[in-house]
């Protein structure tokens, strides 16, 4: 006979944000390696731009203010699964759309949009 343990209200919350804490905490930590993997070669760690190929490739500074003001999150989202082109057409930020998932995308915007 299995005996069912009833928790109190309190415990049963407590339970449930400490894994939304733990499960929000396991995502920041995957962003930060997705962005340390696939983006701060270009954008930096600190997402200033100041690498060898950021400078190269005259990348922004995304903890600037006015420039994060200067695109939406869907502006973001379209650049990072698609990735990026100038005007003359040649590639200047790698598509991500088949390598990272729909939510990695949202975590990496919501990284890039807290730098400023």
């Amino acid at each position: 006979m299995k005996m069912k343990t009833k928790l109190s209200p309190k415990i049963a919350v407590g339970a449930l944000l400490l894994g939304c804490l733990v499960g929000w905490s396991a995502r920041a930590g995957d962003v930060n390696q997705i962005w340390d993997t696939k983006c701060a070669a270009c954008h930096g760690k600190d997402g200033k731009g100041q690498t060898k190929m950021g400078r190269k490739l005259d990348i922004k500074d995304l903890t600037d203010a006015k420039f994060q003001a200067s695109f939406t999150d869907a502006d973001a989202v379209k650049a990072i699964k698609e990735g990026m082109t100038d005007k003359a057409g040649k590639e200047t930020m790698n598509a991500f759309g088949d390598k990272l998932s729909d939510d990695d995308i949202k975590a990496l915007v919501a990284h890039a949009r807290s730098l400023k």
